[in-house]
């Protein structure tokens, strides 16, 4: 047990040394293993695009590990305090909320949209890895566009190679990607519209 203790934390210590020089790294989450990447640089985003082969227009998924780190792209103006209490009805869980994005929230994770889509983990490794790196992640499945997910690390290190940066650990009990919900209208989203976001 200490062994994967002592693995674990390297992992962690590496995979962080990595997202602050604008690398994508790869970790577990509550269904499947997820690609991500410092969200404020464009830099590191432009990799993600490249791996995925994913349309910029798209946007992408936050993660955090509690509301301080998301705070900054949401605009609670536009939020009632009834939206605000739904919103930590679901957190910390595997619920992404569609919620006002502030003006400030950068085109490549909106997709130009007027709202942002974020979720606080209650996955042991996410929080780890969020507090660690002191800032939410971009969170998408680890895959190429279109294909299957990895699900395991031996998937990983198939699809993008042994010398990944790969947190250690397992994903959660989850058998689908985290329920997307519309925070405003309260409208659930499908997984199959996730696309769209």
């Amino acid at each position: 047990m200490l062994m994967n203790k002592d693995y674990f934390m390297n992992s962690l210590i590496y995979c962080v040394k990595m997202l602050n020089k604008n690398h994508v790294i790869a970790y577990p989450t509550e269904s499947m293993f997820a690609l991500g990447c410092d969200p404020s640089n464009f830099q590191a985003v432009k990799k993600l695009l490249l791996l995925k082969k994913r349309c910029v227009k798209k946007g992408f998924i936050l993660v955090a590990a509690h509301y301080e780190q998301i705070k900054m792209y949401i605009d609670e103006h536009c939020l009632s305090s009834a939206q605000k209490k739904k919103m930590f009805f679901y957190w910390p869980g595997p619920f992404t909320l569609l919620v006002p994005a502030k003006s400030s929230v950068p085109y490549w994770l909106n997709g130009g949209l007027n709202t942002v889509a974020v979720r606080i983990s209650a996955h042991c490794g996410i929080i780890k890895l969020c507090n660690f790196f002191g800032k939410a992640l971009i969170s998408t499945s680890a895959n190429i566009s279109k294909m299957k997910p990895c699900i395991s690390r031996e998937e990983v290190v198939k699809n993008f190679g042994e010398n990944f940066p790969l947190l250690d650990g397992e994903i959660g009990y989850e058998k689908h990607p985290s329920t997307i919900i519309n925070i405003i209208n309260g409208k659930f989203i499908r997984y199959v519209q996730m696309q769209k976001i």
